[in-house]
């Protein structure tokens, strides 16, 4: 333009002026006919729509919610439903409103859906609306006041054309005394499947419906007979009850064709609640749990639900195989865990619901994959990989979504669920604009996906693991209404697996993994503290009589702290594996020595007595108690440094074990008393001692030896003094002849005479109390004995 203005113009011709003319009214004909469409010009004095946006924004300004859309996929004859509300945002009072229902154009491809699907809300009204006889009049629309809306229009008053997904709006017209013209204040847009007739092709679809909760059973057990399970909390309980989450999911899947996906761990724990079961509370403290008759129930009800049905297991606990792959085998024995958790999988079911599981599938979180995660998948025996399309993407430049199966090299197969049915119903879908909105997006993405190819193709939607009750129900709404449609057929997991791939999928495992699910991935300590606990277990149980009672509680409970439910809670996963291990520790405990204090040695040869405790509920046996000398030349035990004796325990009673010890030396002597495995592991704490070893015996033979000589002395003077006597004594004639008997009897009586060496018949017949018990006779096996350390100065047998 600017150069135009430098060229010199001419005048033109009147002739030429008068075509000129009449061009430009012929041309400003179509805009002058528009103008009563205008809104009008606002009065004076009123504020323009600039000064107004305080009041007003335009389509934002009425929140349109659409609550309910029936049928979400409409053929012929049918009359489509909506209702919802709309609730005025602004501060000024909406007049001369209606609301009603706008057709937009169909969609080309998927990511139009997505784009659309971003964008349901604000900016200009688009599509036709349908007759306004078909809307609802609304006098006014006070602020923040919300009014209901129900629109019923005949499938043929909408104008649809082809096969395909529409566009549909709700829109709301109204004026404000700011904007006082009739204008579109409110909009939601969803969408509208349309297939009233069979599709030539369907697609096959197959639906995973998992059954998988989080941990709730402990490693914990009653110490009786019946070993009473112990539960965190009550949460279980409730998610099995009316209206719970799992309940939801059971009574809702029992209506779908769908394919069921259970962790087994889920299996077990309803399980332990149909007898007698324990729960923490909130202080600790355990209380009995009384939900028997629900668990029972729950069960009865599944059992029923999957007969005829193939069932997916997954390994016991549903270990979080990402974390194995990248930290996991980094720790020596945390793959064993895995193929156990997988054998466990199957007992548990065929006990359970009495039926044979599929143990063929591993479901990394998220549906995410790498090299390492299918190493490790199918080290345990799986060979199909459950993965998602938004992380196993297409790169062979395929226009359409290629069937699910992939043959990724191994005899392993990859099954990629279509990303977009699989996150349909992720969010909160409390609301019923949300549960309505999230089911006509995935009847739409359904349908175009079946529009893009002549070609029949299996797809899979793997959802979340574990749905929320309201996001359970929108996805039995959604499946009911695929299941019932024209486009799409209902298909198993395993026959979706059996399809034939297409040629031009990619086959390539992908070789990086999201950083954002690698930050919830479990820490190397965590299977390091697994590995401890494992190692505890292996050197407690082979001391046990009945090894059962620990051997499958700690091993399940050791499953559950690889769980993939932990990534939602990093700390509550470091508390249970803290729980586990401590219980163990305490258990162990359990068969313990007894504190001794110092030990008096007086002698160079004694017994020195170890006593030990076993407080468990069972017997103990396959333990060696080893005595040791700090110092091996001045007190041996046994005849060397140390002596070992195997130790068997009833339940609840301690035993005495005696060692025969020599000293060579006084003084204090260290010693020190641990109990060994079989396999020369020790056992609990050690215990060390003082021993006190006095030199009594020497001064016992020279007292002894002093005595004796003292007597002997004795003796022969006595002796001498009466040979003296006899000697110089004459018998007198005068004498009585008695007189020599009774100085012979006063003689007798004298002190040192010779006494009667007959022993008392009583007093030989009875036995000795200190005389130690002999190597026949029987182990000792005493009731509980104090575990408080023995007095001080103690004195040990001889």
């Amino acid at each position: 333009m600017a150069e135009a203005a430098d060229i010199p113009t001419v005048s033109p011709s009147p002739a030429r002026r008068l075509l000129r003319r009449t061009g430009a009214l012929l041309a400003a004909a179509p805009l002058l006919a528009s103008l009563p469409l205008l809104p009008a010009a606002a009065p004076a004095g009123a504020s323009t729509p600039a000064t107004a946006a305080a009041d007003a924004t335009g389509t934002s300004t009425v929140d349109v919610a659409v609550n309910s859309l029936s049928p979400s996929a409409p053929t012929d004859g049918d009359t489509v439903k909506v209702s919802g509300t709309v609730t005025n945002k602004a501060k000024r009072t909406v007049t001369d409103a209606h609301v009603g229902l706008r057709v937009g154009a169909s969609y080309s491809g998927r990511s139009a859906l997505d784009n659309a699907a971003k964008n349901g809300t604000g900016g200009a009204a688009d599509g036709n609306e349908v007759s306004r006889k078909y809307g609802q009049k609304f006098a006014k629309l006070a602020p923040g006041v919300a009014q209901d809306f129900t629109l019923s229009v005949p499938v043929k008053a909408l104008h649809l054309g082809a096969d395909g997904v529409y566009q549909l709006s709700v829109a709301l017209m109204g004026q404000t005394s700011a904007l006082p013209y009739q204008q579109t204040l409110g909009i939601q847009r969803t969408f509208l499947p349309w297939q009233p007739a069979s599709a030539d092709t369907r697609t096959k679809t197959t639906a995973l419906w998992p059954l998988i909760s989080d941990s709730h059973l402990t490693a914990e057990t009653g110490a009786n007979e019946q070993q009473t399970p112990v539960f965190d909390d009550n949460d279980l309980a409730k998610q099995i009850g009316p209206g719970g989450r799992l309940q939801q999911m059971l009574s809702l899947g029992s209506d779908l064709d769908v394919t069921w996906v259970i962790d087994p761990d889920l299996l077990a724990s309803v399980d332990a609640m149909t007898e007698p079961y324990k729960v923490k509370g909130p202080d600790g403290k355990l209380r009995a749990g009384k939900d028997q008759a629900a668990a029972k129930q729950w069960l009865s009800d599944l059992e029923t639900a999957v007969q005829g049905q193939k069932v997916v297991t997954l390994p016991f606990a549903d270990p979080d195989l990402a974390s194995l792959a990248h930290t996991g085998t980094k720790v020596t024995g945390s793959l064993g865990h895995l193929k156990d958790a997988t054998d466990a999988a199957t007992l548990t079911v065929q006990t359970i619901l009495h039926t044979k599981p599929d143990t063929s599938y591993a479901w990394p979180a998220e549906g995410a994959v790498d090299r390492d995660i299918v190493k490790v998948a199918t080290s345990a025996g799986a060979d199909k990989i459950i993965a998602r399309s938004d992380h196993f993407p297409e790169t062979g430049g395929l226009t359409y979504t290629p069937s699910a199966a992939r043959p990724i090299g191994g005899g392993a197969t990859a099954m990629v669920a279509d990303g977009r049915l699989s996150t349909a119903f992720q969010g909160d879908m409390t609301g019923a604009e949300s549960s309505t909105l999230a089911v006509q997006k995935f009847l739409a993405q359904s349908l175009v996906l079946n529009q893009q190819t002549p070609k029949q193709r299996s797809v899979v939607m793997a959802p979340q693991r574990m749905p929320t009750a309201s996001q359970a129900q929108t996805m039995a709404t959604a499946l009911h209404a695929l299941q019932d449609g024209t486009w799409s057929q209902s298909q198993t997991l395993s026959a979706a697996a059996k399809a034939k791939p297409d040629a031009r999928a990619t086959t390539r495992v992908p070789n990086a993994y999201p950083s954002s699910l690698r930050k919830q991935e479990l820490p190397q300590s965590a299977f390091e503290q697994i590995r401890a606990t494992q190692r505890d277990l292996e050197n407690f149980k082979v001391v046990l009589t009945d090894q059962s009672r620990v051997v499958t509680p700690f091993g399940r409970a050791m499953d559950r702290e690889m769980s993939t439910s932990w990534r939602s809670d990093s700390g509550a996963s470091t508390g249970f594996r803290d729980g586990v291990s401590g219980y163990l520790s305490g258990l162990t405990d359990q068969v313990t020595l007894i504190d001794k204090s110092e030990v008096k040695l007086s002698g160079r040869s004694a017994t020195i007595p170890v006593s030990v405790q076993n407080n468990l509920w069972q017997d103990v046996d396959h333990l060696t108690l080893r005595l040791t000398s700090d110092n091996g030349t001045r007190l041996k035990i046994g005849d060397k440094k140390f002596q070992d004796q195997e130790v068997k325990i009833a339940s609840g009673h301690s035993q005495s074990v005696k060692f025969t010890t020599t000293a060579k030396a006084t003084g204090p002597i260290w010693v020190r008393a641990q109990l060994y495995t079989q396999d020369g592991e020790p056992y609990g704490a050690p215990l060390s001692f003082k021993v006190d070893v006095t030199e009594v015996t020497p001064t016992v033979m020279l007292v002894i030896a002093g005595g004796v000589l003292l007597l002997v002395l004795a003796g022969y003077r006595m002796y001498q003094q009466r040979k003296r006597a006899a000697a110089t004594t004459q018998p007198d004639a005068n004498t009585p002849q008695g007189g020599s008997a009774a100085a012979e009897a006063e003689t007798d009586d004298e002190p040192g005479a010779d006494q009667s060496d007959e022993p008392d018949s009583d007093s030989a017949a009875a036995p000795r109390a200190d005389v130690p018990q002999q190597p026949s006779d029987p182990t000792a096996d005493t009731a509980s004995e104090s575990a408080a350390p023995s007095g001080p100065g103690e004195r040990v047998d001889r």
